[in-house]
């Protein structure tokens, strides 16, 4: 009966967000309740429950949330990001230009969320595959891809950061695993699955598709921005935070060691790093400032309400016991746990179009089951994240960014976006498995 309700209620959250068009923070409140309800969870307890399950989720994550986007958003803004592009696509050459920008649209996507980052990016696609004859499907695989794995995968991103938070996992070790696992996973889903799907098929540009191209909302800067300034930015939080991890393992117990510990704290290294570019963009960046805040607070406020949203739901399952009875039930099936972790994660994604919300419902599952696990903490949120990569299909908005951003019909969409994201999340979990078994041999 747990299973019939847990099924149910991820078919009535698909069905809401989908036929019904209600907002997924709506719909995770609705499914929330209803769930509470069918498993017979008092009505007083199931608020304080659902309640409890969106706060602790935000206490984790909510103020990294909020600065990460403020982040993104100047960043953007200030033109750093197409340098970035620009940087990384010169060290590579034309021939090799598939992966760098496979490689670009990794490091991008750990400030600029995916709809955001692809349009911006986006114009560089038709300058490369006209300057270097490769097929347009190419750049459009290798740069969705490279957003998708770096957003579900590496923090600060909010989604691998719920993960870390749920699972317990040492921010600093996250992170290189992480990047590790990206890298990787998009020069094989990106580079060489998109170098595959372009030589077997041809996309052609309209007219309506190029008008399209341009960003309305992407303002012309003051200044021209210079390369190094642009990396410099968007590794400084990313500094921070392994300066705490090193610091920890060289030197513990030291003054030096608690310094670090203050600066490499998620939210304080994120902050230094937005009151570091409120300071250096100054002159990049056109128009007032109070105008580029706006918008990043309501880029987060939504964020911030799915991504509670989420959360509640999977305090709901675990107050259920569901998420007891689905570990058991495919642990019965002989499924390791990190496999377990990826197929269900996979299913939410494929299922809801969301990957951060897969993210948060498969670790708020598990997390409170690490101790029994007897897995690796890191392992386990590298096989959560590496399911959230793939089979992003129609429910998903970053479906429809690239279908029409990129100029493919949707079956091309599903061969080269959707395949191409699968593909990278199954390189993933491989390598998670392979870092698992030198583990046991040592």
């Amino acid at each position: 009966m747990l299973l019939i309700l847990f099924i149910l209620a991820l078919a009535v959250l698909f069905l809401l967000i989908l036929k019904f068009k209600i907002e997924p923070f709506i719909a995770l409140l609705i499914t929330s309740f209803g769930l509470a309800l069918a498993v017979r969870i008092p009505i007083s307890e199931a608020s304080a429950i659902i309640a409890d399950g969106f706060g602790s989720t935000l206490a984790g994550v909510g103020i990294l949330i909020g600065l990460g986007i403020v982040f993104g958003q100047f960043l953007a803004k200030a033109g750093a990001v197409e340098k970035i592009a620009e940087g990384i696509l010169s060290l590579t050459g034309s021939k090799k230009s598939p992966a760098g920008l496979a490689l670009t649209g990794t490091i991008v996507s750990i400030p600029v969320f995916f709809d955001a980052a692809f349009v911006i990016l986006n114009k560089v696609i038709k300058s490369l595959s006209t300057k270097t004859g490769i097929a347009r499907i190419t750049f459009v695989t290798a740069l969705a891809v490279g957003l998708i794995v770096s957003h579900s995968m590496v923090i600060p991103t909010p989604g691998p950061l719920v993960v870390a938070e749920n699972i317990g996992v040492d921010l600093g070790i996250f992170l290189i695993a992480g990047i590790f696992v990206a890298v990787v996973a998009t020069l094989v889903g990106g580079f060489g699955y998109g170098t595959f799907i372009g030589r077997r098929m041809k996309t052609e540009i309209t007219e309506e598709a190029e008008e399209v191209v341009h960003d309305p909302e992407v303002q012309h800067s003051i200044k021209r921005i210079s390369k190094k300034l642009s990396f410099g930015l968007i590794a400084l939080p990313i500094v921070l935070i392994l300066s705490n991890t090193l610091s920890q393992l060289f030197i513990p117990d030291n003054p030096l060691s608690s310094f670090f510990a203050f600066v490499g704290d998620k939210n304080v290294a994120l902050l230094i790093a937005v009151l570091v570019s409120l300071v250096v963009l100054k002159p990049y960046i056109a128009g007032p400032y109070k105008a580029q805040f706006n918008q990043s607070m309501q880029d987060a406020g939504s964020i911030l309400l799915i991504t509670g949203a989420g959360g509640a739901f999977g305090a709901v399952i675990n107050a259920s016991g569901m998420g007891d009875y689905l570990i058991e039930m495919m642990t019965s099936w002989n499924i390791h746990i990190l496999l377990l972790a990826f197929i269900f994660t996979q299913i939410l994604r494929a299922s809801l179009g969301s990957a951060t919300v897969a993210l948060v419902t498969t670790s708020s599952i598990l997390g409170p089951q690490i101790a029994e696990l007897a897995v690796s903490p890191v392992l386990l949120a590298l096989a959560i994240c590496s399911g959230a990569i793939g089979l992003s299909l129609p429910n998903d908005s970053g479906f429809w960014v690239v279908n029409r951003f990129g100029n493919l019909t949707v079956a091309q969409t599903l061969k080269a976006w959707s395949l191409g994201g699968f593909v990278a999340g199954l390189t993933g979990i491989t390598l998670v498995y392979i870092m698992y078994f030198i583990g046991q041999l040592m």
